[in-house]
């Protein structure tokens, strides 16, 4: 089992965090995903941004499979 997984941060995330990518503990789930990335990056709580799993966006707790593909995207307008 991976015990890991990278992380993608997009926009002014990037900038915010430092980093395009991050490698990070592999969570359970979304919840326990985004207080690890509190502890890590304490500025993304000032932030406004989608968590996307597999490439589709996430707005409530759901549980990270080994090999999912996480990303952090900055607020975007558009039609």
């Amino acid at each position: 089992m991976k015990n890991t997984l990278q992380i993608l941060f997009f926009g002014q995330l990037a900038t915010l965090t430092g980093c395009a990518k991050a490698d990070v503990v592999r969570p359970a789930n979304t919840d326990e995903l985004q207080r690890l990335l509190y502890e890590t990056y304490p500025r993304l709580r000032e932030a406004k941004y989608l968590v996307t799993l597999d490439r589709k966006v996430v707005k409530e707790n759901t549980t990270v499979g080994e090999d999912a593909e996480i990303a952090l995207l900055p607020p975007f307008s558009g039609g």
